[in-house]
């Protein structure tokens, strides 16, 4: 995957969205878009990324079973036919990254892949073996982000995070936290290094980052990436009990996975989510949610309130 290859896609998915936009407001489209993928922005650069990408955490961790590796392929495969670009994983995550590698392998590496995963060891010394491990699992060169992850020895994992930027070897630093954990070290850090990327929880029901992260994300020019949108599937268990609202219609959703989504990537200042998935159906269902009408601000209270009935 060459940089220029990245870049030209990534325009070109911002332009069909621009396209399709008849108004914008608070940094997303709040019109019918046309046919068109949701794309946003990544602030550092302003190069685009689809809104929805995809976690591997669990989902992926099927070892070396052929049968399940074929699966998690045919997963892979949708997901980049439906627009994909961000991949998420960690060598905390088993076996995820090398059957990621084995999919992208069998999949001929798609020109679209933006590869994300994490940097997880309490010794800093010992992390550059551990990204040059991850990218050998992967089969890349070298990794559009690296994260550390759950700020676990984030002081000294991010110089060496910086220090491959520098050099060219890597285009996106992060930190990472999860399940509401930790904001007020993340906000702190936020504030005080040059960070590309965060990635935090957030959804219709954990909503605290709306509260200090969000903001300080979009002050500072930070990119986010939502994950944990489902809740590992428990808010889609709970909605799918209950018929999905006619209003639903209005906002071009014909699943709960898709309500839910859009009402993260709604959000100005989040810039992907990343739902887990183990099932094509599900894979489709939630890469719909980049399509059509994306949420105005009375449409998210709406979708909040629904969910909070739940």
């Amino acid at each position: 995957m060459s940089a220029n290859a990245v870049s030209s896609r990534r325009a070109l998915l911002g332009a069909l969205t621009g396209l399709g936009a008849l108004a914008v407001t608070g940094g997303v489209t709040s019109v019918r878009a046309a046919p068109s993928r949701l794309s946003k922005p990544i602030p550092s650069t302003g190069e685009q990324i689809p809104a929805i990408g995809m976690g591997t955490w669990i989902t992926f961790n099927v070892g070396d079973d052929p049968v399940l590796r074929a699966q998690r392929t045919e997963v892979l495969r949708a997901f980049f036919d439906a627009g994909g670009g961000l991949i998420d994983s960690s060598p905390m995550y088993g076996a995820s990254p090398r059957v990621v590698g084995h999919a992208l392998a069998a999949l001929g590496r798609p020109a679209g892949l933006l590869s994300a995963t994490k940097v997880w060891t309490s010794t800093v010394a010992d992390g550059p073996a551990e990204i040059a491990r991850s990218a050998d699992w992967w089969g890349v060169e070298t990794f559009d982000l690296l994260q550390v992850h759950n700020l676990l020895a984030w002081e000294g994992h991010l110089e060496t995070l910086f220090a491959m930027k520098a050099a060219g070897r890597l285009r996106y630093v992060g930190v990472t936290t999860s399940h509401g954990r930790r904001h007020g070290e993340l906000a702190r850090i936020m504030e005080r290094h040059p960070l590309d990327f965060v990635q935090l929880t957030y959804n219709a029901v954990d909503r605290a980052a709306e509260d200090r992260l969000l903001p300080l994300a979009r002050e500072r020019g930070i990119a986010v990436i939502a994950n944990r949108p489902f809740r590992r599937g428990a808010l889609v268990d709970r909605a799918q009990r209950r018929p999905l609202p006619a209003w639903a219609g209005e906002l071009d959703c014909a699943t709960w996975p898709a309500v839910l989504l859009k009402y993260i990537i709604s959000h100005p200042a989040v810039t992907c989510a990343i739902p887990a998935t183990s099932q094509v159906v599900h894979m489709r269902e939630n890469m719909a949610a980049m399509t059509g009408v994306v949420p105005d601000a009375a449409q998210r209270r709406r979708i909040a309130a629904a969910v909070s009935d739940l």
